[in-house]
């Protein structure tokens, strides 16, 4: 989507948005933002207080219900609500009979998962309905009956499922945070209509399905996210019952998501995420961490139970540490979303519209603007004009269409635009490496980028309840890739491409092209390479990134290694091998051209595979170029194929609860066939992302640009002398140019014109004692450096001594020298 399909522009959205002011202190009018004072709250009720502020942060506030578009989305609301209130059949095990929750042999097998979900898909329509009864301009507000519709089923839901008396079946999620969750968002919002006993019900169900117990112990499903979310329903249900210890230990309950984790699921110091144990997380349930912390904060902020542990200074932090560098323009990156990724257009009955990288990234987004109300002046002005930056950039995903955020964090967006005292702020650059979880970003004024690994600590990929079926090779060394004028605005992983794209083909892969089965290799997170060399080394501007890679259920193996510069990616492969008796291809690119794109492909100045369904093969490739894109550079020439195809897919093959309605989009794919059953078979390509053809030709003439110094199962290393940037991996002790190391390690050198250079070491395998660093450059002294350096000695030469790296969890290891 584009703003000029919108049906309104953001240019009348912002005209709207300063009309009610920067501050969400002003409050529209009806129950939507009732106040304390129009609910008859005294002075010293403080579980009142907290009540009506739960309801202003659900409901929002300081919008415009007549204006766009809000209009629109509240009037859809009254129209889905309306629905839900005509459809509504109460029955023995159901409320809709198209929602029967009644299980007639409940377990937690699959069926029953099947069971508890319709429960929560139930509470998830009353609740809907619920809203379309408090908010304003959706044609439902404080209508009789609907009133009476609701409490009928909170009443026929209480009695059939969700009470003090049953027991839990199927997915321990639905009835420990889904059904709860969305049964207390009710309350709330018809507090003034419930009877005593009604709401005692509901108290007594939610204590029975969520004892204090489940939070007596920061491990197993009661941990990062889940464990925010399961706080959120203690407080809740505190705050209705009035409870001070109920609520207290929410607050309490809260304190272990803190501190940073060394293994397992939480955050970690180097800025990774991690949930169900091996899996990058982010951007999905990164994001409910986010969104539930930003809430707790704001709703127990200056009350009795306010969050005061020091610790929330960490996740603070991680906004910008953690956060930040996974979005772009608006998206979050789909290589920390996990299984989210093939949730592109789900069935079902709820408001929810089709979910991509940008609706992520945009919840994260609206997310960080309200856990700013909670952060110091300092962070919240940062955060404030990062968040307008990541909106105004964002060409795909026009926020101020609406389609992405729900009224109450759209009323926060709205305000935000609304202000012109705060700046945009452009994307910060440079490079930032996550050993904890296999990951790298890449940030320069020309382009963005990310590669996902995997090792024995985290999945290739995570496939579980039916959803990503056939991310296999996501954790295989994809490369993805955007550019400032990416003409697609962003959208190359957006626009229907996961159900589209062939799987064995995604870009920056090596992979074996043997037939995988949906969820090969287990659920949750099962599928892991054994092997433990994942990661790189950074000075914060460059990075030489590498993977030891290993084939889901396959023989191949691989080294791979890419070598981030400020306008370009070096991308080495060697070592290639396999034995499962098919071909073994290594994917320079799998662009997504959209549902008719015609984009241009040149390869060598002359135009290839400019057909549909064409294949090219180039037996000495030096350069191609894809119009809108970028260009790509062989220095050593290449076998190349080339292919133009149409594929069309559903998100119903990638995720059983995605729609069955077919997907068609264009592609370019360019490919290095390593053929059936390669030994030590290697490639070498630079990426230009946004490079037009004729800068694409200029750097494949010159042929000096970079150095390729090694590119064998030992070592691969590059020297680009414009940049005075020597990066080796030493995947093996060895000497490559003017460095010599005598343990495995991964080695970058950047020599400065002021006459400093910066020597960075890092240990990916975790596994290196001690180790010697020898390189043959005139030194003339070390100013500064780590304390895993134990002798630094200078002269004709620099030599480093290391002491033991095993703890310092791959991070770089940064030395700084004068040259002679």
């Amino acid at each position: 989507m584009t703003s000029s399909s919108l049906p309104w522009s953001r240019r009348a959205f912002l005209a709207s948005s300063a009309a009610v002011g920067a501050a969400l202190t002003v409050a529209a009018p009806g129950p939507a933002v009732a106040g304390a004072a129009a609910v008859g709250v005294a002075d010293d009720d403080e579980f009142a207080r907290l009540r009506v502020k739960w309801r202003t942060l659900y409901l929002g506030e300081g919008f415009s219900p007549t204006a766009e578009p809000f209009r629109s989305k509240l009037a859809t609301l009254g129209e889905q609500a309306k629905g839900w209130q005509d459809a509504m059949a109460p029955a023995a095990g159901s409320l809709w009979p198209d929602a029967v929750f009644g299980d007639p042999d409940p377990n937690t097998d699959t069926e029953s998962y099947g069971y508890s979900e319709k429960m929560q898909t139930s509470y998830e329509r009353v609740r809907t309905m619920a809203e379309a009864f408090c908010r304003p301009g959706t044609g439902l507000t404080g209508d009789a009956s609907l009133r009476t519709a609701v409490l009928g089923a909170v009443d026929h839901l209480g009695a059939q499922v969700f009470n003090a008396s049953r027991k839990q079946y199927g997915n321990w999620y639905n009835f420990q945070i889904g059904a709860p969750q969305r049964l207390l968002d009710i309350c709330v919002l018809m507090y003034e209509h419930l009877s005593a006993a009604q709401l005692t019900a509901a108290i007594e169900a939610v204590d029975h399905f969520v004892p204090d117990s489940l939070v007596a112990s920061y491990s197993g499903t009661s941990t990062g996210a889940n464990r925010i979310d399961l706080c959120r329903v203690l407080a809740l249900r505190g705050i209705l019952g009035g409870t001070a210890a109920k609520v207290a230990l929410a607050r309490d309950a809260v304190s272990p998501v803190f501190p940073y984790v060394t293994s397992g699921d939480g955050l970690y110091a180097d800025g990774s995420l991690i949930q169900h144990t091996y899996v990058p997380y982010t951007g999905s349930y990164g994001a409910v961490l986010i969104d539930g912390l930003s809430r707790l904060f704001a709703l127990l902020g200056g009350s009795t139970w306010a969050i005061t542990d020091s610790g929330r200074q960490i996740f603070l932090e991680s906004v910008e540490a953690a956060y930040a560098p996974f979005l772009h323009d608006g998206l979050s990156m789909d290589n920390v979303a996990g299984r989210a990724i093939s949730r592109g257009l789900l069935t079902g009955d709820t408001l929810k519209v089709q979910q991509d990288d940008h609706s992520r990234g945009h919840g994260i987004i609206a997310s960080i603007l309200l856990l700013g109300q909670g952060a110091s002046a300092e962070e919240n002005t940062r955060w404030r004009a990062l968040a307008k930056g990541w909106f105004t950039r964002d060409r795909y995903s026009d926020v101020t269409a609406g389609r992405t955020l729900g009224v109450a964090a759209l009323s926060r967006v709205a305000a935000l635009l609304g202000d012109t005292a705060v700046k945009a702020a452009p994307e910060p650059v440079g490079h930032r490496l996550f050993p904890s979880m296999a990951r790298a970003t890449h940030r320069t004024s020309r382009f963005t980028a990310s590669v996902s690994m995997a090792s024995k600590a985290i999945t290739f990929y995570e496939n579980g309840n039916g959803e990503n079926l056939r991310g296999w090779h996501t954790g295989s060394g994809m490369l993805s890739w955007w550019t400032a004028g990416d003409r697609a605005g962003g959208g190359q992983y957006s626009d229907g491409f996961w159900p589209t794209v062939d799987p064995y083909r995604l870009p920056g892969t090596t992979v074996s092209r043997k037939t995988l089965a949906d969820g090969e290799g287990g659920a949750w997170g099962a599928p892991r390479p054994a092997t433990t060399w994942v990661g790189g080394a950074t000075d914060g501007t460059y990075a030489a990134v590498a993977q030891d890679t290993r084939g889901l259920s396959s023989t191949l193996r691989a080294r791979k290694a890419w070598f981030f510069l400020d306008d370009a990616v070096v991308c080495l492969g060697a070592g290639i091998t396999s034995t499962d008796g098919v071909g073994v291809e290594s994917v320079v690119d799998a662009r997504n051209l959209g549902a008719s794109g015609t984009a241009r492909l040149t390869v060598d100045g002359r135009t290839r595979a400019a057909t549909l369904g064409s294949n090219s093969t180039i037996a000495d490739a030096r350069w191609a170029h894809l119009a809108g894109h970028g260009g790509y550079v062989f220095p050593a020439g290449a076998a190349l194929t080339a292919l133009r195809t149409e594929r069309t897919g559903t998100w119903r093959s990638i995720n059983g609860g995605g729609s069955a309605d077919p997907v068609t989009r264009r592609y370019v794919t360019l490919l290095t066939d390593h053929g059936t059953d390669p030994a030590d078979a290697s490639y070498a390509y630079v990426l230009l992302p946004g490079a037009d053809a004729a800068r694409t030709a200029a750097r494949a003439a010159d042929r000096g640009w970079v150095d390729i110094g090694s590119n064998t199962g030992a070592q691969q290393g590059v020297r680009v002398r414009s940049l005075g940037l020597t990066s080796v991996v030493f995947w093996e002790p060895g000497t490559v140019g003017a460095v010599t190391v005598d343990a495995p390690l991964v080695v970058q050198i950047r020599e400065r014109r002021d006459g400093t250079a910066t020597v960075c070491v890092s240990d990916p395998n975790r596994a290196v004692k001690a180790a010697t660093l020898v390189w043959r450059r005139p030194v003339r002294s070390v100013t500064s450096k780590p304390g895993s350096v134990t002798a630094a000695t200078p002269g004709n030469e620099l030599r480093l001594t290391f002491g033991d790296l095993t703890g310092a969890g791959g991070l770089t290891q940064k030395v700084t020298v004068k040259l002679r």
